[in-house]
């Protein structure tokens, strides 16, 4: 049997399964097995029947959802047409990544590993169910399942076995090299422009949006600062409904970047072009040729709580006893506890890691930073207007994250303190970003009433519900809004008032500080009977969108309360009525933790 390509394809929304595919192909390369990492939809999937040895690595988003960058592939697999053995050559592994707080735990790896099966293909192990809740995080997992995965690729191509394999102290090739241009100073700017020619804004091309304010809209005195915050669209072509969700990528602060560029002795105007040193592209998001600053401001996840992975590539490059052994420890199976204590639980960032480690950093190299920093992540936000009330306009409703750790300085939200520290009267600020379908759908029935439940900046996207259908001329809405206190964070709240006025919406609202504790939930539970009405009689559909820790549950498990006193059902009939709501869509929920 000839030696096989190990392929390793990801489908990643956050940058945790394109960190866990990138670890694969590091071992493959230590193994000196050929390999490729590529995310789903860069792959063509044609090729996919003559493949041999294939890892796919998934995480699920939403309800259940796949990642973006693998929607294209998800679509063609599931495919009616395919025939059933048409997968009959390949030997695969499915690595789910996942958090069981969510009700549709890794369902985008288990259905994946299914419709493999189906069209014939042969399955390595067992698929594997990473959990972020597990203590030891999703690694307790994935660790031995990959100890598992090179058994059984072994067993399968002896011949691999009897490779010498590289050290796991021995720095391994970088993925991309610099090259430094001589005596190029002139502040680069990204030539990509956008040209109202090209069609929808989108990730590889967004449209910059001029800032147009950036109001704060909680109470002075109250202890989170939350902005409402307006963007001028008008000439993007750009188009969305109640719903939907804006992205956009943020940037580092001048500060980090400042610090990044002296621990590195990096020069932050020289240029340089990038060339891959392997089967893969240049980043796209990277212009040719790019200065330091653009890069480390506006590429490099510098700011994150850094993954194992970080630690395990910084291992590789110290000289230094002490701090090899320390890297070394946080890099190990074992060593996982330790690491957890000192980097996420303090909430530790990769800029403040390389601080720490002064002699590791002295040793790093350039070329290697592509390799050992992420990628910043694009942010999504629930967008807060509609185009119907607020033409040529997009608003979001920004929570800007800040909290305190054991560590000296407070903890910074990347993408919330970025938005808060734009200010539109200091000259003109524009923002790239795109558009995207949101998991909220509402109805378009003129008749069919619409209950959401939406506390804190989860009313935002009932904003844009509210607003889209009063134009339509949509009357029959119920809101149950949430907050701290009446006096302070109360969002929109003239606006809902002005609405019931108008005899086009019944407001329920808890404020837990004022009113001792009580929640969104509580109300839900009071307002049983109304409820019960909407959804049995009228075909209300229900909608929750806010935090995930246990809000979504308790409003469930109101609702289910609901049923069974106002229905006369039984506790296992009411909770059948909330699975036929939510697979028919009249049950919809966004959340996030």
């Amino acid at each position: 049997m000839s030696e096989p390509k190990l392929l390793v394809l990801y489908g990643s929304q956050t940058g945790t399964a394109q960190d866990t595919a990138q670890r694969i192909g590091r071992q493959a390369k230590r193994k000196r097995i050929q390999f490729q990492v590529l995310a789903l939809d860069s792959y063509n999937v044609a090729n996919l029947i003559s493949e041999s040895l294939v890892v796919f690595v998934c995480a699920t988003t939403g309800q259940g959802d796949p990642p973006d960058n693998m929607r294209n592939f998800w679509r063609f697999l599931f495919r009616k047409s395919l025939p059933a053995g048409s997968l009959s050559r390949l030997d695969c592994a499915v690595l789910g990544l996942g958090d069981s707080s969510y009700p549709k735990f890794n369902f985008v790896a288990k259905k994946l590993h299914k419709r493999l099966q189906q069209l014939g293909a042969g399955s390595l192990l067992p698929v594997g169910l990473a959990d972020d809740q597990h203590d030891l995080g999703a690694d307790a997992v994935i660790d031995p399942w990959l100890t598992s995965l090179w058994q059984k690729v072994f067993a399968l191509y002896p011949a691999l076995a009897t490779l010498t394999p590289l050290r796991d102290d021995e720095p391994l090739p970088p993925t991309y090299t610099f090259h430094f241009l001589d005596d190029v100073k002139e502040e680069l700017h990204d030539r990509r422009g956008f040209s109202l020619d090209h069609a929808v804004p989108s990730q590889s091309l967004p449209f910059p949006a001029k800032l147009v304010s950036n109001e704060r809209v909680t109470e002075a005195s109250h202890f989170q600062d939350v902005r409402l915050i307006e963007f001028d669209i008008s000439e993007s072509g750009i188009e969305f409904g109640a719903g939907d969700v804006v992205m956009m990528h943020p940037c580092n602060s001048p500060e980090d970047v400042q610090q990044f560029c002296q621990l590195l002795r990096l020069d932050p105007e020289a240029t340089f072009t990038l060339r891959a040193t392997e089967n893969t592209a240049v980043p796209a998001r990277l212009p040719q040729p790019c200065s330091v600053r653009h890069l480390v401001e506006k590429f490099l996840d510098i700011a994150a709580v850094p993954r194992r992975s970080f630690f395990e590539l910084l291992s590789t490059f110290a000289t230094n006893e002490l701090e090899r052994d320390k890297l070394a420890e946080f890099s190990s199976a074992a060593g996982q506890s330790e690491l957890h204590s000192y980097c996420n639980q303090p909430r530790r960032t990769a800029l403040e890691v390389l601080a720490e480690f002064p002699h590791t950093t002295a040793e790093l190299k350039v070329d290697h930073l592509l390799d050992l920093f992420p990628e910043i992540q694009p942010r999504s936000f629930s967008i807060a207007s509609s185009l119907k009330a607020h033409p040529g306009r997009l608003q979001i409703l920004v929570a800007v994250v800040q909290y305190k750790t054991k560590l000296y300085k407070p903890r910074r939200g990347l993408c919330s303190s970025w938005l808060a520290s734009l200010d539109p009267h200091k000259g003109e600020v524009s923002v790239p970003l795109w558009v995207k379908k949101g998991s909220l759908r509402f109805p378009t029935d003129q008749n069919t009433p619409v209950i959401m439940v939406g506390p804190g900046t989860g009313v935002a996207p009932f904003r844009s519900a509210l607003q889209e259908r009063r134009s339509e001329g949509k009357t029959d809405h119920v809101l149950f809004f949430g907050c701290r206190f009446e006096s302070k964070d109360f969002y929109f709240r003239s606006e809902w008032e002005e609405m019931m006025e108008r005899g086009q919406l019944k407001l329920f609202t808890a404020f837990s500080r004022d009113q001792d504790k009580v929640y969104v939930q509580h109300r839900v539970k009071e307002n049983s009977e109304l409820l019960w009405d909407l959804i049995a009689n009228k075909h209300a559909c229900f909608y929750i969108a806010g935090n995930a820790k246990q809000m979504p549950t308790s409003v469930c498990d109101a609702l289910k309360d609901a049923f069974q006193q106002k229905g006369c059902m039984s506790a296992g009939e009411a909770e059948q009525m909330l699975t036929a709501m939510e697979k028919s869509g009249r049950l919809q929920s966004e959340t996030w933790s």
